[in-house]
């Protein structure tokens, strides 16, 4: 996404005569002037895009204007730009979807880059496109309405999604083993998803400093419905975190954690130095981000205290399953939304 939030682009060359490429366009609001003979992306404050002899040069100004702040996120950003006005040639098929409508335009493009402002509301960055007609999203088997859920301004369809599209704009209907296929796709873009996003949770608990890392163990804790709080430095080294289902810390069980943010495995010594400040009453949480060798995972079993080891998969786990109760500390250092997922029955 950009920040001016201009209409969804998504675009992808497939060589062959009939099946040159696609476009797909969020249209909105202006569904009609789009219709008129165009498509169009943001980043207007860009100006004429043709004017931009070199990559960096398109580079600095983007950041002049729209800042670096996420710098993937500007590659990202100039990469579609470019695209938009250099990579789409005459003969790319143009689809424009419509959301409030659920119909999607099919179109040519017609070959040229324009800047027009005044024509589409804030947009003049346009693509001049010959519009044949529409095709309804409910008529789409699932599988190519699977591959229009990408939320980037530009992306890649299949070769069998364009072929979805022509098929129903000239009338013939997509067989059923098409939509069987898809709901093997569909599961499998869910178990890739799953897999991303713990993987870009973790990628994200790395880089927090040490005092993040226990306060994360700590939003964990409150999110579970514990009191918790980063212990005081003092004498007892091995402990990083308190916690007690009491706000007094009384009650029991009343839980110490030691949270070890590195990379390598966890030995026994260090499990056995852990254990070594639990006394009566204490339950014990070691959690890092590194992995536990089994003869640490031995010392831990055999202990007399009750104690649990958590590693970096486990700790995304606790985040994923108590994210929604976390306080304003513990979304500030894991920023998550939830997103829900359609299930058959």
């Amino acid at each position: 996404m950009v920040y001016n939030a201009p209409p969804t682009v998504i675009t992808m060359r497939v060589i062959g005569k009939s099946l040159a490429g696609i476009i797909v366009a969020y249209l909105g609001i202006y569904s009609e002037d789009f219709e008129k003979g165009f498509a169009t992306v943001g980043w207007s404050q860009l100006g004429d895009l043709s004017q931009y002899s070199s990559t960096e040069r398109l580079r600095d100004e983007y950041i002049k204007i729209y800042g670096n702040d996420k710098p993937a996120a500007t590659g990202n950003a100039l990469a579609m730009i470019l695209k938009f006005r250099d990579q789409i040639a005459a003969g790319d098929y143009i689809v424009s979807y419509n959301p409030e409508t659920r119909n999607c335009l099919l179109g040519v493009d017609k070959g040229k880059y324009l800047y027009q402002p005044d024509i589409i509301g804030d947009y003049a960055n346009l693509r001049k496109v010959e519009w044949l007609g529409k095709v309804s999203r409910d008529l789409l088997p699932q599988k190519a309405k699977n591959s229009l859920g990408s939320t980037l301004t530009l992306f890649s369809l299949s070769q069998g999604t364009i072929e979805a599209f022509l098929t129903i704009f000239e009338g013939r209907t997509v067989t059923p083993q098409e939509d069987e296929a898809a709901e093997t796709d569909s599961a499998q873009l869910k178990d890739e998803t799953l897999a991303q996003s713990h993987e870009l949770i973790k990628d994200k608990i790395t880089v927090l400093l040490p005092e993040e890392m226990k306060e994360l163990v700590v939003a964990i804790l409150r999110a579970m419905g514990f009191k918790a709080k980063v212990s005081p430095k003092g004498p007892d080294r091995n402990v990083d975190v308190i916690a007690s289902p009491g706000s007094l810390g009384l009650t029991q069980p009343r839980i110490k954690a030691e949270v070890k943010h590195r990379n390598g495995s966890m030995g026994a010594p260090a499990i056995r130095g852990f254990i070594g400040a639990l006394r009566e009453g204490d339950s014990g949480l070691f959690v890092s981000t590194g992995d536990f060798i089994r003869e640490a995972r031995y010392e831990a079993d055999r202990s007399t205290f009750p104690l649990t080891l958590r590693d970096l998969d486990d700790l995304v786990d606790l985040i994923v399953s108590h994210c929604e109760n976390f306080d304003l500390e513990g979304r500030a250092l894991m920023p998550l939304v939830r997103i829900y997922w359609l299930v058959d029955f």
